[in-house]
C-alpha cells in the first residue's frame, strides 16, 4: 500500500514547446543544464510520487531528467517546468529502451542523482490462486527495473559523489494477506538498496532507501485492482488525511539535500492514521 501516484497543478517557472520524445540517442536534442546546476533522473516520471518528484526537485533548483513510458505526459511536464526538464521516454524494465535512454542522459552531462520512482502493485490475490504473470512484472518494474538503473548509472554518480535513491515501501517491512507479490518485491528492493549501501562504503556515492506507507493517489490502486474503482476507492475509504505523492517528494528533496557526507540510510513515512497495513483509523 505505497506510492500510490497522484499529479499536482502547480505555476509553471517557464513554458517551451517539446518534440515527443525518443527512446534512442540519435537525433534526439538534449537540453543542456546551466553551469552549477545540480543534474536528477527520475524513473516513473510521468505521475504520481515520480512526477511530484520532478516538480519539488526543478523548484528546489535542481535540472530534472523526467524517464518513463509515457511520452505525452513527460511532454506535458516538460511544457509546464520548463528547460529544467528533459523529458526521455523509456521502459525502464527492457534493455534497450533503458540502454538508450541512459545513453542519452549520459551524453547530456554528469548526473548528481538517480531517484527510483518506478514502481507498482498489480493484483491482491492469495498465494494459492495469485497470477504467476502479475508476481513476474511486478519483479521486472520493482526489483529488476530499479537494479537496472542503479547498475547503469553507477559509475556517472561515483564521479559526481552523487546519490542512489529507492522508493520502496512498508510493504518491503511488514507482509499482509494478499499481498505476497507485491510485499515480496518490495522486500527485494529494499535489500537491495541496503547491501549497495553496504557495498559502497569508502566510495563518494549515498544510497538512500525511503518506504511510504498510505499514499492516495490517481492510479496505484486502479492499477493494483485492474481498473475496478469501487476496490481502489475502498482502500482510502474514511482515512483521514492518507499521504499524498507530494509529501513522498518533499522528503526526497530533504534527503537530497543534506551534505554529500550524510547519508539518510532510510525513511519509514506513513500518514497519522496508519500505524500499519493492519491498523488504520477509519471515521
Amino acid at each position: 500500500m505505497t506510492e500510490q501516484q497522484t499529479t499536482q497543478s502547480v505555476t509553471p517557472t517557464a513554458t517551451r514547446h517539446v518534440t515527443p520524445v525518443a527512446t534512442s540517442p540519435a537525433g534526439q536534442s538534449t537540453p543542456q543544464p546551466a553551469d552549477g546546476d545540480q543534474r536528477a533522473v527520475v524513473t516513473g516520471a510521468s505521475s504520481g510520487i515520480g512526477a511530484a518528484t520532478v516538480r519539488a526537485l526543478v523548484a528546489d533548483g535542481w535540472h530534472v531528467v523526467a524517464l518513463a513510458r509515457r511520452a505525452e505526459r513527460l511532454n506535458a511536464l516538460a511544457q509546464e517546468l520548463g528547460d529544467a526538464v528533459e523529458p526521455i521516454a523509456a521502459d525502464i524494465t527492457d534493455e534497450s529502451s533503458a540502454q538508450a535512454a541512459v545513453e542519452t542522459i549520459l551524453a547530456g552531462g554528469p548526473v548528481k542523482a538517480l531517484v527510483n520512482c518506478a514502481g507498482g502493485a498489480i493484483g491482491k490475490d492469495p498465494v494459492a490462486t495469485a497470477s504467476i504473470d502479475d508476481w513476474r512484472a511486478m519483479y521486472e518494474l520493482n526489483v529488476l527495473g530499479t537494479l537496472r538503473m542503479t547498475q547503469k548509472l553507477l559509475p556517472a554518480l561515483k564521479k559526481s559523489a552523487g546519490t542512489v535513491l529507492v522508493i520502496s515501501s512498508t510493504a518491503g517491512i511488514e507482509p499482509y494477506e494478499g499481498g505476497a507479490g507485491y510485499c515480496a518485491s518490495k522486500f527485494a528492493e529494499r535489500v537491495m538498496a541496503r547491501v549497495l549501501r553496504l557495498e559502497m562504503i569508502g566510495e563518494p556515492i549515498r544510497v538512500v532507501d525511503i518506504s511510504p506507507g498510505m499514499v492516495h493517489t490517481d492510479e496505484f490502486s486502479m492499477r493494483r485492482f485492474h481498473g475496478d474503482a469501487a476496490k481502489a476507492a475502498a482502500v482510502y475509504a474514511g482515512v483521514p488525511d492518507p499521504l499524498k505523492a507530494e509529501d513522498i517528494a518533499e522528503c526526497i528533496r530533504w534527503a537530497l539535500d543534506q551534505p554529500d557526507t550524510v547519508d539518510i540510510d532510510s525513511i519509514v513515512v506513513r500518514p497519522r492514521a496508519e500505524g500499519s497495513y493492519t491498523k488504520v483509523f477509519r471515521k
